[in-house]
C-alpha cells in the first residue's frame, strides 16, 4: 500500500543527459513507458539522438515536459495512463505535456513488453520515482538560486515558489541549472490523498489523431522506394511447399518479383523448437509489387504444389482430449493432501468435464510489418507486443547481432496475443535482406485468419467430493493442444481453501500453431471452474455465493506463499458485487448469474442478469465490480473494464474455429462469428477504492463473463453448458429444456 514513502533505487537506474538544443534536461528511469502527443512538440526533436536516451523526461528551457514512452501502445491505454504517473510526482499541469513515442532500447529499459495486463503495475514504482527525482532537482536548483533551503520550497504545476519570499520560478528557469546538480539519492512520493492527476478522467492522448485518420499504426507507415510483399502460405497445417509457378503472376500489373523464402527461419527453429512452433514447419512464396492490392492480387495467381504431412481436424482433437483426461499421462502442478483417499471417503462426488474450440485473435489491423536490411543495420517499423524478442530473433536468422537492430514501434490496432509473435515480423526481415529493397509485408483478413497463432483447443476435467456437507476434496484435470505452451494457474482460488486439493494437466503435441490468446490461462478456466461451483453448491445445497464465501474464509494466504490472490480483496468484491446487482431481488423474468474470479493480479466479481425473450435467454446486462488498486486514469479503466467483459461474452456464446484437415474452416468475418452490437449487454461498473499499487486490468474483467452469463442461463433455462460456444448448442438457450450436454 502506498502511504507517501521515501523511495532508494539505484542512481546507476536513473540517467540525465544534457546539452539539448536550445538549453534542457533529459531524465528518465528504468521501466519508464508513456504516450505518444496530440501535436508536435516546441522543440526541435529531430535535433535528438534516440540511440542516446530513450526513457526520460524531457524538460526544455521554455518549461515544455514531453515524456518518452518505450512501452508498446495495444489500445490498453498506457500511452494515457503511464505519463499521468510520471506528470503526478513531477507536479506539472497535464495539459502542458506532450508525449512521444519511444524505440527498442535494451540498454536502458526493461519489460519492453505489452502483455499479461502488467504494464502498469511493473511500471508503477520506477515512474512515480522518475517524475519525483526530476522535481526534486528542480526545486534543489530553485532553493540554489535564491539562497535557501529546498524545504523552503512548494510546486504547482510547474512553478516553484519560494515560501519566505513568495518568489516564483518556473521549471523551464531552472532546467539548466538543475542538469548540473547531483542526482538526489532518495526522492519523497506523494500520498495519494494529494494526487491531482492520478484519478482523474484524461482522453486518449491519441485520440484526435486517430478519428482524423493521421498515420499511427504499422499500415499506415511508409518509406520512399518501399515495395509491399504478400505472401502464400501452406492452405493447411502439416502442408509443406513442395513447388510453384509463378509465370502468370511476374505478368500481372506493378509485380516486382516473386521469391521462394523461409530457409533461414527453419534453420534457426532447428535449435529452438519454439520458433517451429511460431513459424510453421515450411517454406513460402512472397509476391513483390508496387501496392498491397498489387502483390495480394497477384498471389492468388500462383500456381502452388503443397505436399500433405499430418492433417489434423477437431474431430481428432477432440477424441486426443478426452483420452488424455481418460490416461494417466500428467504433469502435476500442485498437490494439498490426498485426493485419493478424501474421495474414498466422501459422501458425494461430482465431476464434470468442460470443453472449448480453438480461437483466432481477429485483430481490427491485420498482420503487418516493415523491414529494410542493409550493411548498416536492420531496420524495422510496425505493430509489435514483443520488440526486444523480435529484435533478437531478426538478428539470429541474418546471423547479426542484436546491437545491428533499430525497431520503431506503432501504434497497434489490436493485439489480444497475436502480436506478442512476430513472425509476419520476421517474414519481412527475410525478405527484405533476399530482396535488397525496403519492403512491408500485409496480410490480407483471410491470411489473418488462416495463418493464426490461436488459442487452443482445450478440455478441463474437475471433480469434487463432499463429506458431512463440506468441500473436502478438488481434482482439476486439463488436456490442451500444445499445454506446453500455455499451462494452468495451480495457486489461484479454490487452491488454499480445501485441504486435499490437485491440479494436473496433459498435453498434445499439434502442428497447428498456438500461443496467448487475452487472458491466457484463464480465459476459459475461469469459466468451467466457475459453472463448476454454482452445481456444486446445488449439490450440497447451499447458497452459490455464500460456498465461495465460506471457501474463501479459510484461505491463509500467509501461511501459503504461493497463493497468488487475495482472499480478504475477494471477500469485499464479492460482496460489492452482491450488493450492486441486488442479487436475489430481481422481478421474476430476470435471471442471474454470478461468479469471482482473479487473474492478472486483479480481483474481480460479475453478476449477468438474463431474460427470456421470444421463448430464449438472452444476456441483458453485467454488473462488474473490480479491484485493481489504484485506477490511474479512470476513463480509460473503464473502457478496459466494458471491453474485456464484452469479449468474453461475446466469444463466449460465439467464438468457434474448426480445422479440417488441417485447413482451418473460418476464413473471414462472413463464416467467423463475433458479438454484434445490438448482442452487447449493459455493462455496470464498480471500482474499488483503495490504496494498494496498481494492478493489471486490460484483461481480468474478460474471463469471469462465460461463468456469469452460463449460470444466468442455468437459472433461466433450468439447462448447464458444458462447451462453448453457447450459441452452437440453442435448444439449450430455451426454457424447460433439461437435456444436458457434455
Amino acid at each position: 500500500m502506498s502511504k507517501n514513502p521515501n523511495i532508494q533505487f539505484s542512481r546507476r537506474a536513473f540517467m540525465r543527459t544534457t546539452g539539448l538544443a536550445g538549453g534542457g534536461m533529459l531524465i528518465g528511469f528504468n521501466l519508464f513507458q508513456a504516450c505518444k502527443p496530440q501535436v508536435k512538440p516546441p522543440v526541435d526533436l529531430s535535433q535528438l539522438d534516440y540511440n542516446d536516451f530513450n526513457a526520460f523526461i524531457k524538460i526544455a528551457d521554455n518549461g515544455a515536459v514531453t515524456i518518452f514512452s518505450p512501452n508498446p501502445e495495444i489500445g490498453q491505454g498506457v500511452k494515457t495512463s503511464m505519463p499521468m504517473i510520471i506528470a503526478e510526482e513531477l507536479d506539472v499541469a497535464w495539459k502542458d505535456v506532450y508525449v512521444e513515442q519511444g524505440i527498442l532500447d535494451t540498454e536502458n529499459y526493461t519489460r519492453q513488453v505489452a502483455g499479461g495486463s502488467q504494464s502498469i503495475r511493473f511500471g508503477w514504482d520506477a515512474l512515480r520515482q522518475t517524475g519525483a527525482t526530476a522535481k526534486q532537482m528542480l526545486v534543489n536548483a530553485a532553493a540554489a538560486r535564491w539562497g535557501v533551503e529546498a524545504s523552503d520550497c512548494t510546486v504547482s504545476e510547474g512553478v516553484i515558489t519560494n515560501t519566505k519570499t513568495e518568489e516564483t520560478l518556473g521549471y523551464g528557469d531552472v532546467v539548466n541549472e538543475a542538469s548540473q546538480l547531483e542526482i538526489p539519492e532518495d526522492v519523497a512520493l506523494k500520498a495519494p490523498k494529494d494526487y491531482k492527476i492520478i484519478g482523474t478522467e484524461q482522453r486518449n492522448v491519441d485520440i484526435d489523431d486517430i478519428i482524423t485518420g493521421k498515420p499511427l499504426y504499422g499500415l499506415d507507415y511508409k518509406e520512399d522506394g518501399m515495395v509491399y510483399a504478400a505472401v502464400a502460405r501452406p492452405p493447411a497445417f502439416g502442408q509443406k511447399l513442395v513447388s510453384f509457378d509463378d509465370s502468370e503472376a511476374r505478368a500481372m500489373p506493378g509485380v516486382i518479383d516473386v521469391i521462394r523464402f523461409g530457409d533461414k527461419v527453419h534453420k534457426m527453429a532447428e535449435e529452438n523448437p519454439r520458433l517451429s512452433g511460431m513459424m510453421g514447419e515450411s517454406e513460402k512464396v512472397a509476391v513483390i509489387a508496387k501496392t498491397t492490392w498489387q502483390a495480394l492480387k497477384a498471389k492468388e495467381a500462383l500456381q502452388l504444389e503443397w505436399e500433405d504431412g499430418d492433417l489434423e481436424s477437431t474431430e481428432d482433437h477432440d477424441k486426443i482430449l478426452v483420452d488424455l483426461l481418460d490416461g494417466n499421462e500428467f504433469r502435476t502442478m500442485r498437490s494439498d493432501g490426498d485426493v485419493d483417499k478424501a474421495f474414498a471417503g466422501a459422501d458425494k462426488v461430482l465431476e464434470r468435464t468442460y470443453e472449448s474450440p480453438f480461437l483466432p485473435h481477429n485483430c481490427l489491423e491485420p498482420m503487418n510489418f516493415f523491414a529494410n536490411v542493409t550493411d548498416e543495420k536492420i531496420h524495422m517499423v510496425g505493430p509489435i507486443q514483443t520488440p526486444e524478442g523480435t529484435a533478437n530473433m531478426a538478428a539470429g536468422i541474418l546471423g547479426r547481432t542484436p546491437e545491428e537492430v533499430h525497431l520503431e514501434m506503432t501504434r497497434m490496432g489490436g493485439g489480444f496475443g497475436r502480436r506478442l509473435y512476430g513472425d509476419f515480423a520476421l517474414e519481412a526481415v527475410e525478405i527484405a535482406d533476399q530482396i535488397k529493397k525496403p519492403v512491408k509485408v500485409v496480410f490480407s483478413r483471410e491470411d489473418d485468419m488462416n495463418d493464426g497463432i490461436y488459442r487452443m483447443a482445450i478440455k478441463y476435467r474437475i471433480k469434487a467430493g463432499i463429506k458431512d456437507g463440506e468441500v473436502v476434496a478438488y481434482h482439476l484435470k486439463e488436456a490442451a493442444v500444445n499445454s506446453n505452451m500455455y499451462g494452468l494457474i495451480p495457486h489461484f482460488f479454490p487452491a488454499g481453501a480445501i485441504e486435499n486439493y490437485k491440479v494436473d494437466v496433459a498435453s498434445y503435441d499439434s502442428n497447428i500453431t498456438t500461443g496467448a490468446w487475452r487472458a491466457p490461462y484463464t480465459n476459459f478456466l475461469a469459466y468451467a471452474e466457475q459453472s463448476f461451483f454454482d452445481e456444486l453448491a446445488e449439490l450440497m445445497d447451499v447458497d452459490r455465493v455464500q460456498l465461495r464465501l465460506d471457501l474463501l474464509k479459510k484461505v491463509d494466504a500467509e501461511a501459503d506463499e504461493n497463493i497468488a490472490y487475495s482472499p480478504e480483496r475477494m471477500i469485499d468484491v464479492v460482496n460489492k458485487a452482491v450488493e450492486l446487482s441486488d442479487w436475489g431481488n430481481q422481478p421474476s423474468n430476470v435471471y442471474q448469474g454470478f461468479v469471482n474470479y482473479y487473474c492478472h493480479n486483479t480481483h474481480v466479481a460479475e453478476v449477468a442478469d438474463v431474460e427470456i425473450q421470444n421463448g430464449e435467454a438472452v444476456v441483458k446486462k453485467i454488473t462488474c465490480v473490480v479491484d485493481c488498486g489504484i485506477v490511474v486514469n479512470p476513463l480509460g479503466a473503464l473502457n478496459q473494464i466494458e471491453g474485456g467483459v464484452i469479449d468474453g461474452v461475446g466469444h463466449s456464446m460465439y467464438g468457434e474455429l474448426a480445422f479440417e484437415n488441417g485447413k482451418p474452416m473460418a476464413t473471414n468475418f462472413d463464416t467467423y462469428r463475433l458479438i454484434r452490437m445490438k448482442e452487447a449487454p449493459k455493462v455496470e461498473v464498480h471500482m474499488m477504492q483503495n490504496e494498494y499499487s496498481p494492478t493489471g486490468l486490460g484483461e481480468p474483467t474478460l474471463p469471469p463473463a462465460g461463468g456469469a452469463i452460463a449460470n444466468a442461463f442455468k437459472a433461466a433455462t433450468g439447462n448447464r453448458l458444458y462447451k462453448q460456444p453457447f450459441a452452437k448448442y440453442p435448444e439449450l438457450l430455451k426454457p424447460k429444456q433439461q437435456e444436458i450436454i457434455g
